[in-house]
C-alpha cells in the first residue's frame, strides 16, 4: 500500500521538506533504501550515510544538507519511525472462529470474535476473550483466562489457573505457569513441594518466545501491566514483576523476588532469591543481583554494585597484571640487598 509523504507528514507531526505528493511503499535501512521507500537518519554516522543514500524520503532531527530527497524533520525520528510502521503495518486482526481440528472442552468460553487455530486445546472453564488469536497447537490449561485481543503464537502452553490480561502477546513455545522450582530433602533426596499457585499476567505485556514463567507455590506469580519479556528468560515462583519493567534475554529471576516499575534487566542479568529491586533500576549485561537494590540505581558486575564502583574495580583489574610484575621486581631488589648486607 502506497501512502503520500504528506500523510504520513499528518501522522506525525513532522515538517515536511520536499515533495509532499511522494508516494512511499516501503520503510527500509538507509543502505537498502530506494526512491519510494522511507529512511530514517540519527546521529554523525547515518548523516554521512544519507548523503550516499538512494531513499525517496529521511526521517531526521534536523534537516540534512546535501540529500537530494525529500525529509521529514521530527523531534524523534526513532519514534516517529515507529508511529508510522504501526500504521502501515498493523497488528493482524482475529479472524473470528474456531478451527474444526481445536479441541474445546464444553465448559470453555470462547468469545464469537476470537480466533482459535487448528489444533489447538483449551481446557475445561477457561475463557478467551473478544478478538483474541491462538494460532495452532497452543494449549491453555483448565480455568484459564485469555484477554481481548490477546494473541498467543504457536505453540505457547498457559498451565491451569494462568490469566494473560488484554493486549498480551506470548511468543511461540513459551510457557506460562510450569511448576515452581520447589523441594525438600527427605531421606537425604530431594522431595517435590506441590506448587499449587497461579500465574497472572497484566494487560498489553510481551512474552518472547521459549520464555517460562512459574506458577506460585502458593499465591501469585505476578507480571505488571506493559512488561517486556524477551526470549529465553526464566522468571521463578512467586516472583513480582513491576509495571513497564524490561527483561532482556536470558536473565534469570530467581524465587520470590520482587522487581519494580520500570526495571530495565540486560541480557544474561541473574537475580537471587527473596530481593527486592527498587523502581528504575538498571543491570548491566552479565550482571549477579546477590542483594537488594535501591529503587534508581545502576549497577554492574558480579556481584552487582553501583556502576561507578563497577567501573573503578574494573580499571584496578586492568592495572593487576602491571603491579604484579612490579612487586615480582622490588621482591627481587630486596632479597638482593639482604644477601649482600649477610655477606658483609
Amino acid at each position: 500500500m502506497a501512502v503520500r509523504l504528506a500523510e504520513i507528514a499528518g501522522w506525525i507531526g513532522g515538517e515536511l521538506l520536499g515533495d509532499g505528493a511522494l508516494e512511499i511503499e516501503g520503510l527500509r535501512p538507509l543502505g537498502e533504501a530506494g526512491p519510494r521507500d522511507l529512511a530514517f537518519a540519527v546521529g554523525p554516522d547515518a548523516v554521512t550515510a544519507a548523503r550516499d543514500s538512494r531513499a525517496g524520503a529521511l526521517l531526521v532531527a534536523a534537516r540534512i544538507e546535501g540529500f537530494t530527497g525529500a525529509q521529514l524533520v521530527v523531534r524523534d525520528p526513532r519514534g516517529a519511525f515507529g508511529a508510522v510502521l504501526e500504521r502501515l503495518h498493523p497488528p493482524r486482526r482475529a479472524k473470528a472462529g474456531v478451527h474444526p481440528t481445536a479441541i474445546v472442552e464444553p465448559t470453555a468460553r470462547i468469545d464469537p470474535a476470537a480466533e482459535v487455530g487448528p489444533f489447538v486445546v483449551v481446557g475445561a472453564g477457561s475463557r478467551i476473550g473478544p478478538a483474541a488469536i491462538l494460532d495452532a497447537h497452543v494449549v491453555v490449561g483448565r480455568d484459564c483466562e485469555v484477554g481481548g485481543a490477546c494473541h498467543l503464537h504457536a505453540h505457547a502452553v498457559l498451565y491451569d489457573g494462568t490469566r494473560i490480561g488484554a493486549g498480551s502477546i506470548v511468543h511461540a513455545g513459551a510457557v506460562v505457569g510450569s511448576d515452581g522450582f520447589g523441594y525438600r530433602t527427605a531421606g537425604g533426596l530431594p522431595r517435590k513441594i506441590p506448587q499449587v499457585g497461579r500465574v497472572e499476567v497484566g494487560d498489553e505485556v510481551e512474552i518472547g518466545a521459549n520464555s517460562t514463567i512459574d506458577r506460585a507455590t502458593l499465591g501469585v506469580t505476578a507480571v505488571g501491566a506493559h512488561a517486556k519479556i524477551d526470549n529465553l528468560v526464566q522468571i521463578g515462583h512467586n516472583v513480582t514483576i513491576g509495571r513497564g519493567a524490561i527483561l532482556c534475554a536470558q536473565t534469570g529471576i530467581a524465587g520470590s523476588t520482587r522487581l519494580g516499575d520500570g526495571v530495565v534487566l540486560a541480557g544474561q542479568v541473574g537475580v537471587a532469591d527473596h530481593r527486592v529491586v527498587g523502581a528504575g533500576v538498571q543491570v548491566a549485561a552479565k550482571s549477579a543481583v546477590m542483594q537488594d537494590v535501591e529503587p534508581g540505581q545502576v549497577v554492574a558486575g558480579i556481584p552487582a554494585v553501583p556502576a561507578p564502583l563497577w567501573r573503578r574495580q574494573q580499571a584496578l583489574l586492568r592495572r593487576l597484571a602491571d603491579w604484579r610484575s612490579r612487586l615480582r621486581r622490588l621482591e627481587q631488589r630486596l632479597e638482593g640487598r639482604g644477601e649482600e648486607e649477610s655477606v658483609d
